[in-house]
């Protein structure tokens, strides 16, 4: 089956991760996507090491499957020639560089509408392309800081605390892919193309669904509460006689199932838990209660337990334990592509599926130059002649197999 997008082309100067990870979803759903980067360098994210497979970065694979890469040197005439050669065949151009930087290459909105009216132009940047921080640099974490994300992250006690993963720019890049995906929409039904624009600060503000509300309602910060729910009971971590689990009792019916399956079906009408705003109130006597009985069987036995009893119940694994989980094998979240330099490599599936369409793991993320003979002449009708004198001059990197 083809993707969704096969024949949409998308050119991406993007680097680091919220560009990447935008492009990288549309490669999944079929799209054909140009990298663009540094000859001798590369994306950043090259050098973020660990871990390290061969000479290639876990930060730099985790999110470049699907796509082909050329190298080009966009400060050179030549390679800003050749990327507008590019995106005159390109339905969507996606970049992330600080604002003004394209403009300053020759390569933003206007100058690209030029060559492709109708393109979709995706701006992706730290704090928005207008306001008093549009200039500033920014990365995942100032995000995280300023948006509040920090704040009510972690313990009661303490500093606020980042999330273990750069949440910021993965969620600006998937929240980017829709963006784009509308613009597409509205290009089809009136052959308008637009410029677009995700910022890692308003998609923070933006997602901190309860957060936010909690302080626009009350004028207070929400109390950070770690692996604790603010909002329901039973909703946390809790020990048993071996590891911790995670049990969620999201409504009254659950709570219920959730007691029988304790063995104390009188907490079902204690008037201190019988709903859950009395079960928020008295959390600290109902998480000691449930502890107790857990205590009785390991972790293991629990899960079995309360899954057949219908109450969400989770291990808190590691990775290794993720990626041995049947469930997860099952959905191919794991799967095996064929690297140019590394063979074989394992990397995270497709977090999508389609009925009539594929998304899907099709090439391994491409090493520096890749593909840059290969799009140079299908996409510029370059000759190998010319392209070698490209890379002479320095305007072009061509990777050799050999």
């Amino acid at each position: 089956m083809a993707g969704a997008l096969d024949g949409i082309t998308v050119v991406d100067f993007s680097r680091i991760l919220a560009g990447p990870y935008c492009t990288m979803l549309l490669a999944d759903m079929g799209a054909d996507v140009i990298k663009i980067e540094r000859p001798g360098k590369g994306d950043d994210t090259r050098s973020w090491g660990p871990p390290w497979l061969g000479d290639q970065t876990g930060a730099y694979l985790s999110v470049n499957r699907n796509k082909r890469g050329i190298a080009l040197d966009l400060k050179s005439e030549k390679g800003r020639q050749i990327a507008l050669d590019l995106v005159r065949g390109a339905d969507v151009v996606v970049e992330n560089f600080r604002v003004g930087v394209m403009e300053r290459l020759g390569l933003g909105y206007e100058d690209l509408r030029a060559v492709r009216p109708d393109l979709v132009y995706c701006s992706i940047s730290a704090f928005g392309r207008s306001g008093p921080y549009a200039l500033r640099p920014g990365y995942d974490l100032i995000a995280e800081a300023l948006s509040g994300f920090m704040s009510v992250t972690g313990e009661s006690e303490g500093d606020g605390m980042r999330a273990g993963v750069a949440i910021g720019d993965i969620t600006a890049g998937m929240l980017a892919t829709s963006t784009i995906l509308a613009a597409l929409r509205h290009r089809e039904r009136t052959g308008e193309g637009q410029l677009v624009e995700v910022n890692l600060l308003d998609t923070m503000i933006g997602w901190l669904i309860g957060a936010n509300l909690y302080y626009l309602i009350t004028g207070e910060n929400q109390p950070r509460t770690g692996n604790v729910d603010p909002l329901v009971a039973p909703k946390q971590v809790f020990q048993t006689a071996d590891d911790p689990l995670i049990i969620t009792a999201g409504n009254d019916r659950l709570f219920a199932a959730l007691c029988q399956a304790l063995g104390r079906p009188e907490l079902i009408d204690d008037p201190r838990f019988c709903a859950n705003a009395d079960r928020v109130a008295n959390r600290p006597a109902l998480t000691s209660l449930i502890e107790t009985e857990l205590a009785r069987k390991p972790a293991a036995e629990w899960v079995e337990l309360l899954i057949e009893a219908g109450v969400p119940v989770a291990p808190i694994n590691t990775m290794a334990e993720t990626f041995a989980d049947p469930h997860v094998l099952a959905r191919k979240m794991l799967v095996e592509v064929e690297h140019a330099t590394l063979g074989e490599i394992r990397l995270p599936g497709v977090p999508m599926a389609f009925s009539a369409t594929t998304a899907e793991v099709r090439t391994a993320p491409p090493v520096l130059g890749q593909h840059t003979r290969e799009v140079l002449r299908e996409r510029c009708n370059l000759t190998d002649a010319e392209i070698d004198g490209l890379a002479a001059a320095g305007a072009v990197q061509v990777w050799d197999p050999d």
